[in-house]
């Protein structure tokens, strides 16, 4: 049985993306357990091995090791990060044929363990691999005589990432510590993402009205190139080293924390919309059972037409995958 007091994670994918997250956790103390689990066992070994050796300049006792799949029976969560990575002049979207397939290998052997916590999804595109793996899940759950899982049970990063390059760029611009910026990235995890500014807070005043005191010193018309700055960021940084996994290592991070400490704290997570039967990145209260609800914005008309249009492309992904 497992001890409620052991926060345990199994890691899918010791590429860049998860080897980033893996240390983000050993530095900040995220989990008691991780497992890690590859395709290629020697490469999980030898991370393993290599974060291991790190254990004595760490603030904790985190046990790592080379997984098996049985073994994310009692994990809280199971954080996929496997597939192909996205190349320079790649769209996210050119990715979703050659990753579903490679889902196919994991969720089957996750869900035979027993596996009853939180799928956590990296693997791009992100919101359309997260509802991959809920219809691999019911797949198998239904063939074994098992009900359907929660769809809040499988999250994905969605805009998490893109909210902290939001929230970066506007605290450069502004001279305000990010962290006192309360702005969002909403939408597709991809080239139909986008900024809420109704909705942006410096602190508790709204960003429009910061702009507005400022004496031309913060001209709004400079939102639309930091929104474009964020919306192309990870092209850039692929040109320029091949791959983006420190900002998304960080981001899965977060979440795991969130996850695992039961905060209720709110982040821009693919969250399951039922009655569009999809996942897009919208604030959503994040605890222990993965996403306890979505909040509702209060959009302009312009922001509305222009998250229609972001799951509109969602929906078309998974027209695809039909």
């Amino acid at each position: 049985m497992k001890d409620t007091d052991v926060r345990k994670v199994v890691l899918v994918g010791c590429g860049m993306v998860g080897m980033s997250y893996a240390y983000a956790m050993l530095n900040q103390n995220t989990c008691d357990e991780l497992g890690l689990i590859d395709y290629v066992e020697e490469k999980a070994e030898g991370e393993a091995m290599d974060l291991n050796h790190s254990l004595a300049y760490s603030n904790g006792h985190m046990k790592i090791w080379h997984a098996k799949y049985e073994d994310c029976s009692d994990a809280d969560i199971v954080t996929i990060c496997a597939g192909v990575p996205q190349k320079p002049g790649q769209s996210r979207r050119d990715l979703f044929a050659t990753n579903t397939n490679v889902f196919k290998s994991i969720v089957e052997p996750v869900l035979e363990s027993g596996f009853n916590g939180v799928f956590l999804v990296a693997t791009n595109p992100v919101d359309v691999m997260t509802e991959v793996v809920r219809r691999l899940a019911n797949d198998w759950l239904t063939a074994h005589g098992k009900p359907e899982i929660n769809p809040n049970r499988v999250v994905g990063s969605g805009t998490t990432l893109d909210t902290a390059r939001l929230r970066y760029l506007l605290g450069q611009f502004l001279n305000v510590d990010p962290r006192n910026i309360h702005a969002y990235v909403i939408g597709e995890h991809g080239d139909s993402e986008f900024v809420p500014w109704s909705q942006a807070n410096v602190a508790t005043k709204p960003v429009m009205e910061y702009c507005d005191e400022s004496d031309g010193k913060y001209p709004i018309d400079r939102f639309e190139d930091i929104e474009e700055d964020v919306r192309t960021a990870a092209y850039k940084i692929i040109q320029a080293k091949r791959a983006t996994y420190y900002g998304i290592g960080m981001s899965l991070n977060r979440l795991s924390k969130a996850i695992l400490g039961n905060e209720n704290s709110i982040h821009t997570v693919s969250t399951w919309i039922p009655e569009r039967k999809l996942y897009v990145g919208i604030p959503s209260v994040v605890n222990l059972n993965g996403v306890l609800k979505s909040l509702k914005l209060s959009l302009t008309d312009q922001e509305k037409v222009k998250f229609e249009k972001s799951c509109k492309v969602l929906e078309e992904m998974l027209a695809e995958l039909d």
